[in-house]
């Protein structure tokens, strides 16, 4: 299968490429390298890469027109700065539709985009069902949700993922990567008063093998296991990992741009694609925690914004 990955060198693009590529899928993974690293995507049989961003439709189309995908799946977006709405919403929203327009006149095969929970705002119900309204509030959860309803309208069939927050190979954002770098380093945390789910990668990467097939199920679905786990059960679990006797910590009330609880109800998706994730949460945490052993931690990125001095 030819399957053309935007975002290819982030953090889900670039596990999808080491997973897929061994399975004799070609991929050609699209990356402006703003938060994705060169390094993951190096040059070996089987994969193209393509340096640009997907702003810019006569480069997209470009890469369509060389690559003639089967497949595409849209992971590409922009959250590195809270406050840069302009470049949110140029990725989110503009870049999503230069690749819906793409994938519409090379007729594609499936879709697939990739939509952050952020996207239902503060619920009103948890775990959150797939029908809750969405109420985005953020810079990033505007614009992903906005990109997301122009994916929902491309006349090829689609699939729009809301996900939890999926652990793995060069996870760097949230609470893990900073809690294992910081107790590492011998400094001081602190813990929101917030509850969010997990996944796996493994479990994750399984899914995307169901996605990805031509007649597979379209539409949107939650993608999580519907656990709820506290953030201060991730510190207690780094500070175990790393041998430190649980220490004391601040536990903080979660900010104005923060969420106090996040839990995907995937029930329906479950029913839907007859699968359903092995890994609970120690074993997500401590998987991800190995890996940093082995690989360390670089850059931790956040959605939300600094906390004031």
């Amino acid at each position: 299968m030819r399957i053309l990955i935007t975002g290819g060198a982030g953090c889900l693009g670039s596990n999808l490429i080491e997973y897929w590529l061994p399975r004799g899928h070609e991929i050609l993974a699209i990356d402006n390298f703003v938060t994705g690293k060169r390094e993951v995507v190096p040059t070996v049989d089987g994969l193209q890469v393509c340096e640009g961003t997907i702003e810019d439709e006569s480069f997209v189309e470009a890469c369509f027109s060389t690559f003639k995908p089967e497949v595409v799946i849209h992971a590409a977006a922009s959250y590195k700065d809270p406050n840069d709405w302009k470049t949110d919403a140029a990725v989110n929203v503009v870049g999503s539709g230069v690749i819906v327009r793409a994938s519409e006149r090379h007729q594609v095969k499936r879709l697939i985009n990739f939509q952050t929970a952020l996207c239902y705002g503060r619920p009103s119900k948890l775990p959150i069902p797939i029908n809750h309204p969405v109420a985005p509030f953020t810079s990033y959860g505007i614009s992903k949700t906005a990109g997301e309803q122009y994916v929902l309208l491309a006349d090829v069939p689609v699939v729009s993922l809301r996900l939890a927050n999926i652990t793995g190979p060069r996870l760097a954002i949230g609470p893990i990567p900073t809690f294992y770098k910081r107790l590492k380093a011998g400094q001081g945390c602190f813990c929101s008063d917030s509850q969010r789910d997990f996944l796996d990668m493994q479990d994750f990467l399984e899914f995307m093998d169901l996605v990805i097939v031509d007649g597979a199920p379209t539409g949107i679905f939650n993608v999580s296991t519907g656990e709820s786990n506290s953030i201060k059960e991730i510190f207690d679990l780094v500070a175990k990992h790393h041998g430190i006797p649980a220490p004391e910590v601040p536990i903080v009330p979660v900010g104005d741009d923060d969420v106090p609880a996040v839990v995907l109800d995937s029930s329906h998706t479950e029913a839907v694609f007859g699968w359903k994730p092995k890994h609970g949460f120690e074993s997500i945490i401590t998987r991800q925690l190995r890996w940093y052993d082995e690989y360390g931690v670089n850059d931790v990125y956040s959605h939300l914004k600094p906390a004031a001095e």
